[in-house]
C-alpha cells in the first residue's frame, strides 16, 4: 500500500503527524498540546495554527477525514475512512442503476422499431394511384428506414454504454473490501497499543506513588531495611518510566504506519472516483452522439444534457461532496508523556 520513496498519489509527502512541514519533528508535542480522541491523538485547540492542508490547493480526501463522525442513528462512531469507503460504494450503486436506466431505453426502441416496422406494412390506402399513390408508398416505407435506424441505435447503445457501465471495475467490491480489512487492521492495532499505553500510565503512576510513601517512612524512621525498599521502589518507577516510553514509541510508530496507509489509500479512492465519473461522462457523451445520429430532427432534446455533460467537473462535485460529509481536518500526531 505505502511507497517507499515516501510520497503518495499525486505527489503528496507523507509528513510526520507531529510537524505537518517537515518529514522529522522540529519540536516535541507535549502532553498539554494533544488530545486523543477514540485513540487517535490530535493537536489540541492552541497547536490548529501550526497544521497546513497535505494538498491546499484542492478539497482532497487525504485532508478531511481523519475524524470519526456519529452514524445516522446517533448509536455508534464510524471513521473518516468509512465514510470515504461508502461513498464508492454508492457510485458502484449509481453505476449499475445508469446501466439499468439504459437498458430499459434499450426496450423502448427495440419495442418502437418493432412497431413502426410493422405499421410500415399495414396495406391502409394501398389502391391509391398516381403520383399521391408513389408519394404514399415512400412514406410508408420511410416509417422502415426509421425502425432499421432505431434497431442500430438500440444495439449501439447495449454494446457502447450499458455493457462499458456493467463491466468497469469487475473486481470493485473485492478491492474496497481490501481497503476496508488493511485501514481496519491498522486501526486495530493503534487502539491496542493505546491501551498499552494507559496501562503502562498507570503503573509509572503506581510506582511513583509507592516511592513517595517509602521516601516518606524514611524521614520518620531510617533505617537499613527501608533504605533498601527506596533502592527496589526507584528501580521498579525506573524501569516503568523505561516501559511507558516504549509503549509510547511503539503506538506512535502504530500511528504513523496508519497515518501514510489512510493518505496512499484516500487518494487511490479519490483516483478511483474521478476514474468512475470520467468514465460515465464519456459513455454518456456516447449515448447523446448516438442519439444526434438517429434522429438529427431532434437535436435540442439533447443540447441541455450535452451541454450538463461538458460541465462534469470530478474537482468540483469531490469539493461539494467534501465540504458536505467531512469528518475533521485535522490530522493525528504523536502522543507524548
Amino acid at each position: 500500500m505505502s511507497n517507499t520513496d515516501g510520497r503518495g498519489f499525486d505527489g503528496v509527502s507523507f509528513l510526520s503527524p507531529q510537524s505537518p512541514t517537515s518529514s522529522s519533528p522540529t519540536r516535541k508535542q507535549s502532553k498539554e498540546t494533544t488530545v486523543t480522541i477514540n485513540c487517535v491523538t490530535f493537536p489540541s485547540p492552541v497547536s490548529l495554527h501550526e497544521q497546513q492542508l497535505l494538498k491546499p490547493d484542492e478539497w482532497s480526501y487525504c485532508d478531511f477525514f481523519w475524524a470519526d463522525k456519529k452514524d445516522l442513528q446517533g448509536n455508534a462512531c464510524i471513521t473518516g475512512f468509512e465514510v470515504l469507503l461508502q461513498k464508492q460504494l454508492k457510485g458502484k450503486q449509481m453505476q449499475k442503476e445508469m446501466a439499468e436506466f439504459i437498458r430499459e431505453r434499450i426496450k423502448i426502441e427495440e419495442e418502437y422499431a418493432k412497431n413502426l416496422s410493422k405499421l410500415s406494412q399495414i396495406p391502409l390506402a394501398g389502391q391509391e394511384e398516381g403520383t399521391l399513390g408513389q408519394a404514399w408508398a415512400q412514406l410508408k416505407k420511410s416509417l422502415a428506414d426509421e425502425a432499421e435506424v432505431h434497431l442500430k441505435f438500440s444495439s449501439k447503445l447495449q454494446s457502447e454504454v450499458e455493457k462499458p457501465l456493467l463491466n468497469f471495475r469487475e473486481n470493485f467490491k473485492k478491492d474496497m473490501k481490501r481497503f476496508d480489512h488493511h485501514i481496519a487492521d491498522l486501526r486495530k492495532q493503534l487502539v491496542g497499543r493505546y491501551s498499552s499505553v494507559e496501562k503502562a500510565r498507570k503503573a509509572l503512576a503506581d510506582r511513583q506513588k509507592e516511592l513517595e510513601l517509602k521516601s516518606q517512612q524514611m524521614e520518620i524512621k531510617l533505617n537499613s531495611k527501608i533504605e533498601e525498599d527506596i533502592k527496589k521502589a526507584r528501580r521498579k518507577s525506573t524501569q516503568a518510566g523505561d516501559d511507558l516510553m516504549r509503549c509510547v514509541d511503539l503506538y506512535n510508530q502504530s500511528q504513523s504506519k496508519w497515518f501514510e496507509e489512510m493518505v496512499t489509500t484516500s487518494l487511490e479512492l479519490e483516483r478511483l472516483e474521478v476514474e468512475r465519473v470520467e468514465m460515465i461522462r464519456q459513455h454518456l457523451c456516447q449515448y447523446t452522439t448516438l442519439r444526434h445520429e438517429t434522429d438529427m430532427f431532434n437535436q435540442s432534446t439533447m443540447e441541455p444534457v450535452d451541454q450538463l455533460l461538458q460541465s462534469v467537473d470530478p474537482g468540483k462535485d469531490r469539493e461539494l461532496w467534501v465540504r458536505d460529509n467531512k469528518t475533521g481536518d485535522i490530522r493525528p500526531v504523536d502522543i507524548e508523556i
